[in-house]
Formats: structure tokens, C-alpha cells, sequence
């Protein structure tokens, strides 16, 4: 065994894998090709693999965004995300009226919810896909129309929980950030997205699916790199996990991969994974 584990060490025991995606097989810019090979040798060996990402797409949608970029079609056998479980939330509360709140490339989102859209002051509720520009911006930049929508208490349906995400070299906010500070100030926030059931609900179905038989979660292994979203989401649901610390975390790494380093970073917000690794390799 190598000095981190490799999927190879692990493959025998686990019938499944739940995968994230960005700071996993994705660096926010480029795809990670050793992973990729990682998640493919283990689908040869019979395993099955289903992405589940926080990203605010639908499934079918993120799919093709990482064949596009040269994914290939043998790394997964099918995927799960945020903006799929998010989906259903925004259809169940249609017509609404909602004010966006994200980039317009995320308007693909709510094709088929029904949903109207209305300024701050006429809307029903908000719906966060992330900031409007999450190059330039910070959550404070939307401290006054979060106040107003706390004065209003609209609810804040979040479809990607994830307060940072990996993007080349460096970290950039998303949707949960602009949750997470809704929450602080009293407003209240819906997640569909890990941690939080919903998301898990449709990856252990999409697996019961595929395999025609009841899923054992001790033989399902999660893959992730976010404490709070994908380690925390697998404590929760009971099944072991495999953190990559080289993505949000990366640069508490940067002198070298150390798993007692790893595990104790964990331990500060009371989480814990089975394995530790700098990567996902084979």
C-alpha cells in the first residue's frame, strides 16, 4: 500500500462510489486526468460510480458540461446534483414569483419549474444559484439585499450549498456563502444539496436503479474534498469516505500531504473520514 491510499487499495470493499466533482476530478478549470483514470479502472472492475455534485446545474447538464471538455463516456455510470434536487423545491413552489439571484449562465436551471420572476420587493421567495459575479464580488457585497429580504422574510432556496469551490490556483464563493450569511443574520436558507438529504435520496436511487437491487450503504465509499458538504454529508448518512485535501484545502497542504494534518483539520468541526488522501488516484 502506497503512503496515502489509492482507490486500488480500497475497490474491493465498496460496491459504489459517490463522487464529487469540483476538487475531485475537476480543479475549477481543467479536468484531472489521473483521477479520471481512477474512477474509470474501477468501473472495469465491476464497480459503479455515480457523480454527486453540488453544482447548480441539472444533471444532464453537468454531464455534458464534462464530456465537452473530454471527460470521455466511461468515468460514471450516472449523476446526481444540487441543481437537480433543487429542481423539484422550485417547481413545488411555482409560480412563485422568485428574484434570481446568480449569473444567467445558470437560467437553464429553471427550465421546466413553472417559476415567475420579480424584483426583490414583489417576490415570494429567493432563488440563489450563486453571486451575480463571483470574479469580483464577496457575500458582503449583498449585506443590503439580504437585510431587505430578512425585513421581508423570504425564505433563500440555495442550489449549491458549497460556501467556496476550487478554481485553478485559487477559491471562489458560491450560492452557499450568500446562504450561510442569510442564516447568520436570522433570514432562512433551503438546501437540497450535500450535506442535506435530498441529494443523496436521488444518488442512492439512480444506484438501486442501475444495480436492480437494495443498496447496502456499507459498501458504498463517498469521495470529496468539502468538510462541511461532502465529509459532513457522509457522516451523516452513515457511509465511509475518502477526503482529498488538495482541493478547498490545498493550500493548507502545500508542504506536503500529511493525514494526521488531514484528519485533525477535520476533527476541529467535529468530522471524520475513513481515508485521507492528497489525490484520487488509482
Amino acid at each position: 500500500m502506497s503512503d496515502f491510499p489509492r482507490l486500488s487499495d480500497l475497490a474491493a470493499d465498496y460496491d459504489a462510489i459517490l463522487c464529487d466533482v469540483w476538487g475531485v476530478i475537476r480543479d475549477g478549470s481543467d479536468l484531472l486526468p489521473e483521477a479520471l483514470d481512477a474512477l474509470r479502472c474501477y468501473r472495469a472492475q465491476g464497480g459503479m460510480v455515480v457523480l454527486v455534485s453540488n453544482s447548480p446545474r441539472r444533471a444532464s447538464s453537468l454531464e455534458t458540461f464534462l464530456k465537452q471538455m473530454g471527460s470521455g463516456e466511461d468515468v460514471w455510470d450516472s449523476a446526481v446534483s444540487s441543481g437537480e434536487a433543487t429542481h423539484a423545491l422550485l417547481e413545488s413552489r411555482a409560480p412563485g414569483p422568485a428574484f434570481k439571484l446568480g449569473p444567467d449562465w445558470d437560467d437553464a436551471l429553471y427550465e421546466g419549474t413553472g417559476l415567475e420572476f420579480a424584483k426583490l420587493e414583489d417576490a415570494a421567495f429567493i432563488s440563489c444559484t450563486g453571486l451575480f459575479d463571483w470574479e469580483t464580488e464577496t457575500p458582503d457585497d449583498y449585506t443590503d439585499l439580504l437585510t431587505e429580504a430578512k425585513l421581508r422574510r423570504l425564505d433563500l432556496i440555495c442550489a449549491n450549498p458549497d460556501i467556496v469551490v476550487q478554481f485553478g490556483d485559487g477559491l471562489r464563493y458560491c450560492a452557499g456563502a450568500l446562504a450561510q450569511k442569510y442564516q447568520e443574520m436570522g433570514g432562512t436558507a433551503i438546501m437540497a444539496g450535500k450535506p442535506h438529504p435530498p441529494i443523496y435520496d436521488l444518488a442512492y436511487r439512480e444506484i438501486e436503479r442501475l444495480r436492480g437491487e437494495r443498496l447496502d450503504k456499507a459498501r458504498v465509499l463517498a469521495i470529496g474534498d468539502g468538510p462541511h458538504t461532502d465529509i459532513q454529508g457522509a457522516q451523516s448518512e452513515g457511509v465511509d469516505a475518502l477526503f482529498i485535501v488538495d482541493g478547498i484545502l490545498g493550500q493548507a497542504f502545500e508542504a506536503g500531504f500529511d493525514a494526521d494534518k488531514a484528519a485533525a483539520l477535520l476533527a476541529e468541526d467535529g468530522l471524520a473520514a475513513r481515508y485521507c488522501a492528497p489525490k484520487l488516484v488509482w
